[in-house]
């Protein structure tokens, strides 16, 4: 495909693949590092103005969230892959029929799932061991934030689209507007107003909102350049573009939902030690999250850029790409680790002033080293994995990492061996390094040259 000034599309396809690489990344990792900025924000202004019973409330009702756009993420990631091998084939015609089922599917799913989880949201923060502290917080953060879900699908979808056409700058620009937004309106709504909880799911839905209204918007303006005109017609669910989306998009769903299930059925077993250990454990997270938006950042980029070449068979390109992803992704744990090792009170310290919980961070910083080093191995096999549209290997993942590993491991070590809420934390991270277990082998086996298009 043309990669004219007139084009949306980039083409991965030719040129040095490490400058390539980086150039796509960067916008990628900035947009995940604000995303992550604009979810620590609520926790940061919560921590400080409503105290542990918030903080804990909005660390659960983020997992809650996470739950609930599992959808949204995995068909997201399969129609960003199908995407770019669509790109790589040529295959205009067959993009726009996948870019109009895209959109009608994801956004069904997003109303069906709005209306079930308003019913079960009381069952499910009691499923996760809410603690009594924070019953009442958490009920107004996910309420507000449910009621939200159509934005968060609509912004996964578009920025879905623009990536697959190799297009990370303007999800970059879009996801910027969303986070002033939320910090204005937190310190608006909690410091200001005194909403507490339900003042930061308010901040964060109406930047979600206007995140996706101006990337909707940038899409219809330029929507000549990649050819889809968005008359109703063009939105009609092509049955064979389905059935693609949905064979390679269910296991990156599975793969997302056992990962987040099994998160809040071992979130379940350490709230049970209090609201000290749930605010240390939630601040935790927020730090993996961090290491994430870099991995992540890459294993999208690489993930599209494997697909195109996949596409276009060119093979050669695929092992240069892997290895561009493991050299970058250990220089940036190596410095996320050196931070938090010699740092660790301040950085724990931006998120709470409760002296008991700080007094804890020494016990669970190995923990956090375990969950960066896990960063390294990851990315590269989960965007081989993705970019070459296996479904089994995702599906692999999703049983191993999701469901028998982590949960297994953090049930093994935290009872039977008797090491409590260590176990759990230990059982979790250690969970993480399956993609590299299962990816590695397929990597070497050669067999992903044998993926060049799903829906043949």
């Amino acid at each position: 495909m043309s990669t004219s000034s007139k084009t949306l599309i980039r083409d991965f396809t030719t040129g040095p693949v490490t400058p390539q690489l980086i150039r796509f990344a960067t916008p990628l990792f900035f947009s995940g590092l604000l995303q992550t900025v604009y979810n620590m924000v609520d926790m940061i202004v919560v921590g400080q103005y409503v105290g542990s019973g918030g903080l804990s409330a909005v660390s659960l009702g983020g997992e809650v969230m996470m739950m609930l756009t599992f959808v949204a993420m995995g068909m997201s990631n399969a129609g960003q892959v199908l995407i770019s091998q669509l790109i790589g084939a040529g295959r205009k015609d067959d993009l726009q029929r996948m870019i109009g089922t895209l959109f009608t599917f994801l956004f069904s799913c997003a109303a069906v799932l709005t209306v079930v989880f308003l019913f079960l949201r009381f069952r499910v923060l009691e499923i996760i061991n809410t603690p009594p502290e924070a019953w009442d917080y958490a009920v107004d953060y996910v309420t507000v934030c449910i009621s939200g879900l159509v934005f968060i699908y609509g912004y996964n979808l578009v920025s879905a689209i623009m990536r697959g056409m190799g297009d990370s700058k303007r999800p970059f620009m879009f996801i910027a507007i969303a986070s002033v937004i939320n910090l204005v309106l937190d310190m608006l709504f909690i410091a200001g107003m005194d909403m507490g909880t339900m003042g930061a799911a308010l901040a964060t839905v109406i930047g979600q909102a206007a995140s996706f209204v101006f990337a909707i918007s940038y899409l219809y303006k330029h929507k000549e350049q990649f050819g889809f005109n968005f008359r109703p017609e063009s939105f009609r669910i092509h049955r064979d573009m389905l059935s693609s989306l949905v064979k390679l998009g269910i296991p990156m769903v599975l793969q997302s939902a056992s990962i987040t299930f099994s998160k809040l059925f071992i979130t379940s077993w350490i709230n049970s030690y209090g609201v000290v250990m749930s605010a240390l454990t939630g601040i935790g997270n927020k730090l993996q999250s961090v290491t994430n938006v870099f991995a992540q950042a890459f294993t999208t980029s690489g993930a599209s850029m494997i697909a195109q070449n996949i596409g276009a068979e060119k093979y050669e390109r695929v092992p240069k790409i892997v290895k561009t992803l493991f050299i970058v992704d250990g220089t940036i744990t190596a410095i996320l680790i050196a931070a938090v090792i010699t740092f660790p009170q301040q950085i724990f310290g931006i998120f709470t002033n409760d002296t008991e919980v700080l007094s804890l961070v020494g016990m669970y910083l190995p923990v956090a080293v375990l969950q960066f080093c896990s960063c390294v191995l990851r990315p590269p096999m989960s965007a081989l994995i993705s970019g070459s549209g296996n479904p089994k290997l995702n599906f692999a993942i999703a049983l191993l990492d999701g469901l028998m590993m982590r949960i297994g491991l953090a049930w093994v070590l935290g009872i039977p061996m008797g090491l409590g809420i260590h176990g759990f934390w230990y059982g979790n991270a250690l969970a993480s390094f399956m993609p590299f277990v299962i990816g590695m082998p397929y990597f070497l086996s050669g067999r992903w040259q044998n993926r060049r298009l799903v829906f043949r």
